[in-house]
């Protein structure tokens, strides 16, 4: 696990699209969202993204197992855009972050994910919101040691 920092993210503007469902999802919905970008010749202006609006690792294995998880992708774009249906526009908040990288899998965050919490615990920080998983390199494309996930927590 990389260096866990706390940092000061600007808000983003975002297409993206919320389903429920389980976290397999994921892929599906970004790709949608992506081709949806692509087709109407939008500016891509950051790394896709997962929003995980259950901010606890219980809450995210009972999400995944009930199929209750609300599964929010976004890929941030710039210019003046409009959605379309289940994709739409809107600004993804900004603030203070507690960031890490996890390499490897992305089935085994789970362990950078304790650290990050106990780092947070230890501070005495609060989780502020949903949880952000960026992720800077496609899966097809690297091995999957190679995998790199950017996790921000928002905090206060």
């Amino acid at each position: 696990m990389e260096e866990i920092t706390l940092i000061e993210v600007p808000p983003q503007q975002v297409m993206g699209i919320t389903k429920t469902g389980t976290y397999l999802l994921i892929p599906e919905l970004l790709l949608k969202v992506y081709e949806f970008i692509v087709e109407k010749k939008i500016t891509i202006a950051g790394m896709p993204t997962f929003v995980c609006h259950e901010t606890s690792p219980d809450a995210v294995r009972e999400a995944q197992e009930k199929g209750t998880a609300i599964v929010e992708v976004a890929w941030p774009v710039s210019g003046t855009v409009k959605g379309s249906g289940e994709i739409r526009v809107y600004e993804l908040p900004g603030g203070k972050m507690v960031r890490t990288l996890h390499r490897g899998p992305y089935e085994t965050c789970e362990s950078t994910y304790l650290a990050l919490f106990s780092w947070i615990e230890e501070r005495h920080l609060q989780i502020a919101g949903p949880i952000r998983e960026i992720y800077p390199n496609d899966p097809r494309e690297v091995k999957p040691e190679e995998i790199i996930t950017e996790i921000m927590v928002p905090v206060q």
